[in-house]
């Protein structure tokens, strides 16, 4: 397979969530002889396989899979470590010749395969907890009054109300005594970088997309997504956690609580999805050059010719 003469060494497949993104990796690799290789933010939880729409286990064994459900709820996962993980897989299909099908749809850990990503250290777990002991409960507005005492560059970026993103402001410069834009110019390369890619994005109709969404969160619901909320909630995690954050967890556990019942909780989790969804599409329009746009329909057509052509 070869792209302006270079052997095309990975296939990268994005899209909104409910796109059929997964199907199409599945069969190429199933063709090809390759490796599907997530690249979904939820999908890496353990805790999440029925409401993050993992593939099934049936898929997973038509074709081998890497980086689904290999992290616990309880860490907060980050693009830096997504990309060294799958620096890590490559390095393994590499040995194996298996071509890594990368698909999925959160934007940055896309960027962070292929653009890199910033040299922000890792905040120690002992100060991520001290911290998040001390401001339980506290207001994000005297949050962001702190960030603006200590890291005036980032507090004048952030919204005053966006308490995670001021959160992470806070724990990196409690941690390293720096601003955190201060590590965001330097870059480490990412493990895709100047290797000649297969780039695809599916872009199917937005009604379509919202039809799909609706439909597959009533067949999360009816396989089981509420009741792995609930061994979720038993955990009691820190809600700032992304896992807590997930598409559908707040209002299922909303529910849970009684607090709402459950058609409600349905109906938010249908609509974060789709305003989700709407911000995908965005994301890579904006910022993601050089892929190629396909409809759903015409997809399999499309990646396979390319491939079977070598471009």
């Amino acid at each position: 397979m070869m792209m302006d003469g270079a052997e095309i060494r990975a296939v990268l497949i994005a899209g909104p969530t409910a796109s059929g993104k997964s199907a199409l990796a599945i069969e190429i690799a199933r063709r090809l002889g390759g490796t599907v290789v997530n690249v979904d933010s939820m999908q890496v939880y353990a805790d999440l396989r029925v409401l993050s729409a993992r593939p099934t286990p049936e898929e997973e064994e038509i074709v081998p899979h890497r980086l689904y459900g290999h992290v616990d709820g309880a860490i907060n996962y980050s693009a830096m470590r997504y990309a060294e993980d799958v620096a890590g897989v490559l390095s393994e299909l590499g040995r194996t010749g298996s071509l890594p099908i990368l698909v999925g749809g959160t934007g940055l850990y896309f960027k962070a395969l292929t653009d890199g990503f910033s040299a922000i250290p890792p905040v120690p777990e002992a100060v991520r907890s001290t911290f998040r002991a001390r401001v339980d409960g506290q207001e994000t507005g005297l949050l962001h009054a702190e960030l603006a005492r200590l890291d005036p560059v980032m507090a004048e970026r952030l919204r005053p109300t966006d308490r995670m993103r001021i959160m992470r402001a806070l724990e990196v410069h409690l941690a390293t005594g720096r601003s955190i834009a201060s590590f965001q110019g330097e870059r480490h390369p990412g493990p895709l970088d100047a290797l000649p890619m297969l780039k695809l994005f599916i872009h199917p109709e937005r009604e379509e997309v919202r039809s799909r969404i609706d439909r597959r969160f009533e067949q999360m619901i009816a396989q089981g997504a509420l009741d792995e909320v609930a061994a979720l909630r038993e955990r009691r995690l820190d809600p700032l956690l992304p896992v807590m954050r997930a598409h559908g967890v707040p209002g299922l556990i909303a529910h849970l609580d009684g607090e709402i019942g459950l058609d409600e909780a349905i109906a938010r989790g249908q609509a974060d999805t789709r305003a989700y969804a709407k911000r995908q599409v965005t994301w890579f329009r904006h910022q993601m050059a050089g892929w190629q746009a396909v409809a759903p329909e015409g997809a399999r057509e499309v990646a396979l010719r390319a491939l079977d052509a070598g471009l």
